[in-house]
C-alpha cells in the first residue's frame, strides 16, 4: 500500500496516540492537537479550523479522536454545559468535515469519532448520548454525497478505553473496557480500507 498524507486531529488523546502508532508506521501523520502537535487547532474557535487546512493544504486522510462531552445528572444540565457537546464533540467534527472535503485527494477519507452512549445510554450521559448519535447519522447522510466526488466517509464508536477507566469507569457500570489499540485498528479500517458510511463499532 503506498503512503498517505494523513492529518491526526487529537493526536496527544488516549486514542489518538494508539492510533498514532498505528499510522506512522505506513503513513505521513501530520498530528494537530489543542495545545501539542506538528499544527495547532482549536474547534472553539472561529476560524481555527480553516486556518489548519490552509496551512497543511492537500491530504488523503483526515482522522479526528477529538471532541469534548459534558457528563451530569440531567437534572441539573444547563443549556450552556449541554452545548459544549454540541460545540465541541459533534460540530467541531462536522466542520472538519465540511471545510475538509475540499483539501482531499480523489480516494480521499474523513474518519469521525462518536462513542457506544450513542446506542447505549448511561446515567448522566444525555449530552454525550445526543451528540454520538448525531455524529454517526451525520456520517451515514455525508456519505451518499461524498461518494460520487471519489471521497469516503466513517466513524469509530468504541467503548470505555481500558486506559480511561480511572476516569471516566464510575460512569460506565459493566460495560466491558478495550485496550486504544484495538480501537486504533477500526481507524486503520477506515483509513485504508474501501467503506463507507460505516460506523465501526468497537465493544
Amino acid at each position: 500500500m503506498s503512503t498517505s498524507k494523513v492529518l491526526l486531529i487529537g493526536a496527544s488523546g488516549t486514542i489518538g496516540q494508539a492510533v498514532l502508532a498505528n499510522l506512522a508506521a505506513r503513513h505521513e501523520v501530520i498530528t494537530v492537537g489543542r495545545t501539542s502537535g506538528t499544527h495547532r487547532t482549536d474547534f472553539s474557535q472561529p476560524g481555527s479550523v480553516a486556518a489548519l487546512f490552509k496551512a497543511v493544504g492537500k491530504i488523503d486522510a483526515i482522522v479526528s479522536t477529538a471532541g469534548n462531552l459534558h457528563f451530569g445528572p440531567l437534572t441539573e444540565m444547563t443549556p450552556e454545559q449541554f452545548n459544549l457537546g454540541l460545540q465541541d464533540k459533534l460540530l467541531g467534527q462536522v466542520q472538519l468535515a465540511l471545510l475538509g472535503q475540499h483539501y482531499l485527494n480523489k480516494g480521499g477519507s474523513i474518519t469521525l469519532t462518536s462513542g457506544i452512549v450513542g446506542i447505549e445510554p448511561i446515567r448522566n450521559g444525555a449530552n454525550a448520548t445526543a451528540v454520538n448519535a448525531a455524529i454517526d447519522g451525520f456520517v451515514a447522510a455525508a456519505a451518499i454525497e461524498l461518494l460520487p466526488r471519489g471521497l469516503r466517509i466513517n466513524a469509530v464508536s468504541p467503548t470505555i478505553l481500558t486506559e480511561s477507566v480511572g476516569s471516566y469507569g464510575p460512569f460506565f457500570p459493566g460495560f466491558e473496557t478495550v485496550p486504544a489499540a484495538r480501537a486504533a485498528l477500526a481507524y486503520q479500517r477506515s483509513v485504508e480500507g474501501g467503506q463507507t458510511g460505516r460506523v465501526y463499532r468497537v465493544q
